[in-house]
């Protein structure tokens, strides 16, 4: 069997319509758009949503709530995580390293859930108030990162 040989089945395709080329192609006159109306029209765009007339959904539905546009979103890691990984130094990169964290976003985030049973340095964005008092009483120490780092 030559694969450059191979050829559809008799039947399968079709020559494309011409459209607009008189009337004996079936396709003449108003090319298959009908006589009038919007669609007819050259530079015809619907709009996103358009339900040809009907209410469309997003304007069906009801709109509550807000979303804050500078919402920070930050990875959080809780001390009893840090508490069961290896090392005594933890800053972002090496949380990411250590695949505690998947992503930065904002920042890194230090919450005070669960047990610190040793001194570690943390380095982070921002730190819970209690997760600050459980790393100092522990004898670690904390380093917020700037914004400009």
């Amino acid at each position: 069997m030559n694969l450059s040989q191979l050829k559809p089945p008799k039947g399968q395709k079709h020559k494309d319509q011409r459209i607009g080329h008189g009337m004996g192609s079936g396709r003449g006159k108003y090319s298959g758009r009908g006589a009038k109306g919007a669609k007819s029209v050259s530079g015809y765009s619907r709009m996103r949503g358009f339900e040809g007339g009907q209410m469309p959904l997003h304007r069906r539905l009801p709109k509550r709530g807000f979303t804050n546009i500078f919402r920070k979103e930050y990875a959080i890691v809780n001390l009893g995580s840090l508490d069961a990984l290896e090392g005594a130094t933890f800053d972002p990169g090496r949380l990411l390293e250590l695949k505690a964290i998947r992503k930065l976003n904002h920042g890194l985030k230090i919450l005070g859930f669960g047990e610190l049973k040793r001194a570690i340095t943390v380095k982070a964005h921002v730190f819970s108030k209690s997760a600050r008092e459980k790393i100092e009483a522990a004898g670690g120490v904390v380093e917020v990162i700037g914004a400009g780092e």
